[in-house]
């Protein structure tokens, strides 16, 4: 997966964004609007951007799985990756280590800049030998703020080694999920994400309805006030 640096960084593309609410175990650094203002404001980085970054990432690093800027200004590094799947995967039968079950097992993948998301879904699979196509699943992101989660289906074309280090380090603050695919949109979410997104859409509703009466309310106050001058007495 490392290999491939003649590419360039090319043109990110924002995801389509759906936002869920739950509670880390553990206080996290939002990073979630610094990682979309660098996927707006940065269609290309320069090397020296690009070597600033991997200096501040590695200072940043606990587990030693550090990145290492090549001379081409490509660079390579490392993704965890958590496999929540509802079912175990078809394998091919003389597979020499099992399938990822639905159990969230983690994985780590040693990549290059250039590689996309559906490279990263492919080498995945092909680690553990899985038969299905790559079609079928989904890589997401989920990055944390505050005591809600932006839960993001990636792009094909997106680079996760670049979003993650934008993000920096901590999978506290950025983490990625490979999920299925083929079963729909809102399937693809766990049940406390659906029962969490249906809580922030009920707050959004209240909301709503609360700037709705508030505009009409003084409406009607600017119209009794103007009736009120209509029938003064002369």
């Amino acid at each position: 997966m490392a290999g491939h640096q003649d590419k360039r960084l090319s043109t990110w593309h924002r995801p389509r964004s759906v936002l869920v609410r739950e509670n880390p175990a553990a206080s996290s650094t939002c990073a979630f609007k610094d990682v979309e203002k660098e996927k707006e404001t940065h269609n290309y980085l320069s090397k020296e951007e690009i070597q600033e970054k991997i200096h501040k990432y590695n200072l940043a690093v606990t587990d030693k799985l550090k990145m290492t800027l090549n001379p081409n200004g490509t660079y390579t590094g490392f993704i965890k990756v958590q496999m929540e799947l509802c079912k175990p995967p078809q394998a091919a039968p003389s597979a020499g280590r099992p399938a990822p079950g639905n159990g969230g097992c983690m994985n780590t993948l040693h990549i290059s800049s250039t590689n996309t998301v559906g490279e990263v879904i492919e080498a995945l699979l092909k680690k553990f030998l899985v038969t299905e196509s790559p079609a079928k699943f989904a890589l997401y992101k989920r990055c944390y703020r505050e005591d809600q989660v932006y839960a993001c289906k990636l792009s094909d074309r997106e680079h996760p080694l670049y979003l993650r280090l934008a993000a920096g380090p901590r999978t506290d603050t950025l983490s990625f999920v490979l999920r299925e695919h083929e079963i729909g949109e809102w399937e693809a979410f766990s049940l406390p994400e659906l029962q969490n997104f249906l809580r922030i859409l009920d707050k959004e509703e209240d909301e709503q309805l609360y700037n709705l009466k508030r505009r009409y309310t003084a409406y009607r106050q600017k119209l009794e006030a103007a009736l009120s001058e209509v029938w003064k007495p002369g």
